[in-house]
């Protein structure tokens, strides 16, 4: 079952910006995509509507889903973890941007381990979901381990059974560290996994890897503090263990150029830093640049801009990476850039007017 946020009630102006009586009219937005990012928009949907009334009817159903909704425009915006290749959004008059950044860790079921007592580096978790390394006590991960007490358990592999963004992430980060990974599976929203059962959504993995003792999976890492999960360590590029903590998020994110990355087009996995945790993502909120509705665009835009502005609180709360304030700058130049009415007209203008 996909998640709903729903909340409801009038729609009244934001001193941000000026509402027109067309876009007044507008009091609830639809969105759908990335799990990656539900539980942020959650928190940013109960306190927008505080804020101005306006609903958020967002489902949780993957990143694939959303780039399929928003393509055939049956919601306002589609949100993914994969971003979309510039000429594709070319293709369907699409522009995207990055709203959020967080991080996907390995969490496991091993009874008596705590969080951060176990260490995997990259070759080895790949290995893992190849289905290569079997065991809980094989050499290889024992060597990473010393004096960590590794049963004698199988491992039970759990992946994303749904086209996903964080899986995206996750086989990006697979992908770099694993020759073998990038030949035989590859990077992409939905791989042919060598092993494991599937589950749909990070809410599926996480429940799977809760039931089933032994198992290994990836989720974002909201989902691994809400549900208690046991998440590892991690060895970076720069050689170093290091935890899921937003400052190593942050860390991974501090050398992203948003401003070099044609339609923001940039994957964050991997990247250099001495703390930077290795499967860092972004969360890419996706409009038509034409809309049909522009005033149900706009709505949209005030809500995002609004979640810039207010909701980098909630975001470290959780810990997300807000955008870094140029970054925001240079997304509110785009719409006001790149959005336009059937006539011309921007649907956004730097200073949060909309036309």
């Amino acid at each position: 079952m996909f998640k709903k946020i729903v909340i409801s009630a009038a729609a009244i102006v934001l001193s941000v910006g000026v509402v027109t009586a067309a876009q007044a009219e507008v009091n609830q937005i639809n969105g759908a995509g990335s799990t990656f990012a539900y539980p942020i928009f959650a928190q940013w949907a109960e306190a927008y509507h505080k804020a101005t009334g306006v609903r958020l009817n967002y489902q949780s159903i993957g990143s694939g889903g959303g780039i399929k909704q928003i393509k055939k425009k049956t919601v306002d915006f589609g949100a993914s973890d994969a971003p979309m290749k510039p000429e594709e959004l070319d293709r369907y008059g699409m522009i995207q941007w990055p709203q959020i950044m967080g991080g996907v860790v390995p969490v496991v079921n091993l009874p008596g381990l705590a969080s951060g007592k176990m260490r995997l580096d990259g070759p080895t978790l790949a290995d893992i979901f190849l289905g290569k390394i079997r065991k809980w006590n094989d050499p290889r991960i024992a060597a990473l381990n010393p004096g960590l007490s590794l049963p004698d358990r199988k491992i039970t592999v759990v992946h994303r059974s749904d086209g996903s963004g964080t899986t995206f992430i996750f086989t990006s980060y697979l992908g770099k560290v694993s020759p073998e990974w990038k030949q035989k599976v590859g990077v992409a929203k939905a791989v042919s996994w060598p092993a494991g059962v599937g589950g749909k959504g990070n809410e599926g993995v996480a429940s799977y890897v809760k039931r089933i003792k032994g198992g290994i999976g990836y989720v974002e890492y909201a989902y691994a503090l809400q549900n208690r999960m046991t998440y590892t360590l991690l060895k970076n590029r720069a050689g170093n263990f290091v935890a899921p903590t937003a400052a190593n998020f942050q860390a991974a994110a501090a050398g992203a150029e948003w401003g070099k990355a044609k339609h923001y087009y940039l994957v964050l996995t991997d990247q250099p830093g001495e703390q930077a945790w290795p499967i860092t993502g972004a969360t890419f909120v996706i409009v038509h640049a034409r809309p049909d509705r522009p005033e149900r665009t706009a709505a949209v835009l005030r809500f995002f801009d609004w979640a810039f502005r207010h909701g980098q609180k909630m975001a470290a709360e959780l810990d997300y990476v807000p955008m870094p304030d140029e970054v925001v700058k240079m997304v509110e130049q785009t719409w006001a850039n790149e959005i336009r009415t059937a006539d011309g007209k921007p649907v956004w203008t730097p200073q949060g007017q909309q036309q």
